[in-house]
Formats: C-alpha cells, structure tokens, sequence
C-alpha cells in the first residue's frame, strides 16, 4: 500500500506540462538515435547525457527515462527494417522481423514490436514498483556456477535451434565463441589472437561483430542474389495496426517473452540478450509442434513478439536492479548509474529513503514513456514502413554508409571498419551455406561471461570441477539442459527419418 501511494504521487509529479514536454523530447530523440544503425539504445543514452544534465535532477531523470525506452524501440525498429539492430538485445527481434518485413507485413512487424515493448515495459515496471526488494534477492543466490550454468544452458538452446542442423548451430557457436578470445586475458594480462595489433588489445566491440555479420552480410548476399532473383520486398498496403487474429497469436508470446525477460534483469547475465535468445528459441519449438511454417520464411508474428517483450522486460528489471541495489546489469544501466552520481546520487536501498521523491517519479515516468512511445510508433510505423520502398541500391547503399560511420562511430578505428567488412563477408557465406547467423552472436556475447565464471568457481574450488554443480540452482539448469538435450537430438532424428521416408516415396510408386 505504501508503494501504490509513493507511485501516485510520483504520477503527480510526473504530469506536469514542463515534465511531459522532457518526456516527449527524450522519447523521440531517444527512437531516433536508435535507429540509426550502428549506435542504439545505450548510444542514445550516451550521447543525450550532456543534455540532459542542464536540466533539474527530476526533469533529467524523466527525460533519461523516455530515452531508455525509446533507444530500445529505435533497436527493433532498425532490426525489423533494415536488419541491422542497434543492440544486441534486438537481434532475436531482427530475425523473424525483417523476414515479415521483406513479406511485405513492415508496419505490422513494427505493430507487433511495439505493442509487445509496450507490455514488457509496463509489466516490468510493475515490477519494479512492487516487488524489487523482494526479487532482488534472487540475484544473491547466483554465484558463478550458476552464472557458468546458465551460459552453457544457453549456448546449448540457441545452436540447436536456430538451426535445422545441430552441427552447423554448434560451428556457428564455436566462431563466436573464438571471436570472444581475441583481446588481453584479464586474469594473466597474456594477449590472445590480437596479431599485434593494439586496436585488438580491448577485444572486438558487438556493434562491429553485429554490424558486420547482419548488415553488411545482408547487402553483399542481395547484391549477389539481385541479378539472379527479382528484388523480394512485397511492398503491399502498410497498416498500423494488427488484426484480431494476429493479435490473438500475438499476445501468449508477449506473456512469454515477458515471463523470460524479467528475471534476467535482476542478475548480470549477459543483460537482455540471453532471454531474447532463449524466448526466440521457445516460439521456435512451439512453431515446429503446431506445424506453423512462417517461422525462418515469410516472419513469425511470435518469433518477433516475444523477443521484444523479453528485452524490455529485462530492461525494466534491470533498472529496478540498478535503484534497489546500486547494480548495473546492462550497458545502459551502467551509464544511467554514471548520471545518478553526477547529480550526487548513489542507487542502493538508501537511495528510497533520501530521494523518495526522485525516485517515485522516475518509476511514474517509466510508465508514461511507454504510453507516449507505443503511440508514438504505431502513429509513425506506416512511415518507417515506407523506408522499404527506396530501390535496393539505394537502400543498401544508404546502410552501408550509416553502418560504417556507426561502426567508426564507435571506436574512430579504421580496423573496426576493417573487421566489419571482415564480418560481413563471413556473414555473406554463412547464408550462403545455410549456417545460422544467431549463433555467432550468443557465442561472442555470452562467451567472456562464461570463461571469467567458470575461472572463479574453480578458483574458488581449487581446480574442483564438482563445484561447478554443487548447488540446488546449478544442478537443476543441468538436469533441465540434459533433458532439453535428448528431446532435441529425438526430435531432430525424427525429421530426419521424416525427410528420408518422403525421399523414397516416389522412388517407391
């Protein structure tokens, strides 16, 4: 009851003219730094601090806020169209809502996206006003072999996935896992695959590694299918707007995507990519058991909305995480923590007791970005839609100028630009050979996570290797993955058999 009361007068001191006018200006700065591609939803926060910083603690906050959320938005919205999301965290969305959007369904992939941020967004935040304190416990009960746990659970889900053949997924991860190598091990400060050169030192940045596999993979596979095939974009009518039945699809993968992403804002697991991944991978298996055909051809409707509601989900969670205990669990909420002490301020369980008022306020605000920024983008997604209607040479000559100003952006390092073309061409045979791209991804992002954990539970254990599994959380990730495992290797022995039984039909009659 407390909280209800702290929150209304938060809304009190949200709805005020000059605050509202914050929380448009951020929203729409916000979605548009986002897609741009090559920067995202935590460059937006970024590059709006200083702005923000000439405004009052309140105002700051409520327009940090619209920013948060509207950078996320700005990520799907460049991934549904132009498949080069600005976060990671938007790379699962990427998958199945570009291919709605070459189908022809751009404005409703952008519908689907944005009510399902709206639902994610908003039952986090629920969250957050509730229930922190209680769910950040959760968080104390994971120690690095849980973490390490957790990883390999989720490398083992999106390699058997995402890919019809388990061993082109296990290759896809095994890049992307090598790709994590490159850089100075912390630990013994040894170099690892940097070829001497000092730009390699900090390792490979993710925008580079997506940039280049996604966007640039994508404009040399059309300019070598372009010739060959008539351009694919069905640019049909573009509606704001979902149908009954779409919504009805729709809404169970919201709740899912959202029961994945909340947790995972409240432990610093890799941030929102993990759930993403793992709520793309579901939709998948459940496609497969429905018999749904969409999924990795035309766009799957669930494939696209419970990735976006897990991503903000988590991204809500977290930022109830980074008030309730003072710990950053995404890129972003690292930078937010950054703008609390510049205005003096230290999130963690004191922050409720002397700033109360700035805090309940922000919460309010929370809810209020999300209004403004669904309305927002249903409003402009026929525009955004019309994007796919600029000839293809344009259009992809378009993106790879804004990738590669993203890209050198990022580092002002010629061999960024260098690596993502590296990518790019990587991500070019990878279609080619029908390998999946999502892989890579989780390899290289989840990677790092995976080598620090595992060296500090067996630094802990004295090289013990039954300490990797030595608590009840751990365990039961593994029991869960073993069990994953088999019905996964069944299922795909079954398709097998399938194809091969179709195969000898004919020869049969």
């Amino acid at each position: 009851m407390e909280q209800l009361t702290s929150l209304i007068a938060g809304f009190g001191a949200a709805l005020t003219p000059a605050n509202l006018i914050y929380l448009v200006i951020g929203a729409v700065l916000g979605t548009a730094v986002g897609v741009l591609p090559g920067l995202g939803s935590s460059m937006a926060v970024a590059l709006l601090l200083p702005i923000a910083f000439t405004l009052d603690p309140t105002g700051a906050f409520i327009m940090f806020s619209a920013v948060y959320f509207g950078g996320l938005f700005g990520d799907s919205t460049a991934g549904i169209l132009l498949n080069t999301p600005g976060q990671a965290s938007a790379i699962a969305s990427s998958l199945e809502g570009h291919r709605m959007a070459r189908d022809g369904r751009a404005a409703t992939a952008l519908a689907t996206a944005a009510i399902g941020a709206f639902i994610g967004g908003f039952i986090s935040t629920l969250i957050v006003a509730f229930f922190s304190p209680y769910l950040v416990l959760l968080a104390t009960q994971f120690g690095p072999a849980e973490y390490f746990a957790l990883a390999v659970f989720a490398f083992f889900a999106i390699s058997s996935v995402v890919s019809e053949s388990i061993i082109r997924g296990l290759g896809a991860l095994a890049i992307g896992l090598a790709l994590s190598f490159v850089g100075i091990d912390g630990p013994s400060g040894t170099e690892r695959f940097t070829f001497n050169i000092p730009q390699l030192f900090d390792g490979i940045d993710i925008v580079v590694v997506t940039v280049g596999l996604l966007a640039v993979g994508e404009i040399l596979h059309t300019a070598a299918t372009i010739k060959v095939s008539p351009p694919d974009f069905k640019l049909g009518a573009t509606k704001a707007t979902m149908s009954k039945a779409d919504f009805r699809r729709a809404l169970p993968s919201w709740l899912r995507g959202t029961a994945f992403g909340a947790p995972f804002g409240l432990i610093p697991a890799g941030g929102s990519e993990v759930p993403t991944f793992m709520a793309y991978g579901t939709e998948k298996r459940i496609a497969k058991k429905k018999g749904q055909t969409d999924f990795g051809t035309t766009g799957s409707i669930n494939g696209l909305a419970a990735p976006e509601a897990a991503g903000n989900s988590s991204a809500g969670t977290s930022l109830g995480t980074l008030l309730a205990i003072g710990l950053p669990t995404s890129a972003t909420a690292a930078i937010l923590l950054g703008a609390f002490q510049q205005f003096g301020l230290q999130p963690g369980p004191l922050l409720f007791e002397r700033s109360g008022d700035l805090v309940w306020t922000l919460i309010a605000s929370l809810f209020l970005a999300l209004v403004v920024l669904v309305t927002l983008n249903l409003f402009l997604a026929p525009m955004w839609a019309k994007l796919l209607y600029i000839p293809h040479n344009y259009l992809y000559a378009g993106i790879a100028v804004l990738a590669t100003l993203g890209v050198y952006a990022v580092g002002a390092s010629i061999v960024d630009v260098a690596l993502m073309l590296g990518f790019g061409i990587l991500g070019f045979f990878m279609r080619k050979y029908n390998m999946p791209v999502a892989p890579v991804l989780m390899g290289f992002i989840l990677g790092p996570l995976a080598e620090v954990e595992l060296r500090r539970a067996l630094t802990i254990s004295d090289g013990e290797l039954s300490a990797l599994a030595d608590g009840p959380i751990s365990i039961g990730i593994y029991i869960f993955l073993a069990g994953a495992a088999i019905v996964t290797v069944v299922q795909h022995l079954r398709g097998i058999r399938r194809e091969r039984k179709a195969a000898q039909e004919p020869v049969a009659a």
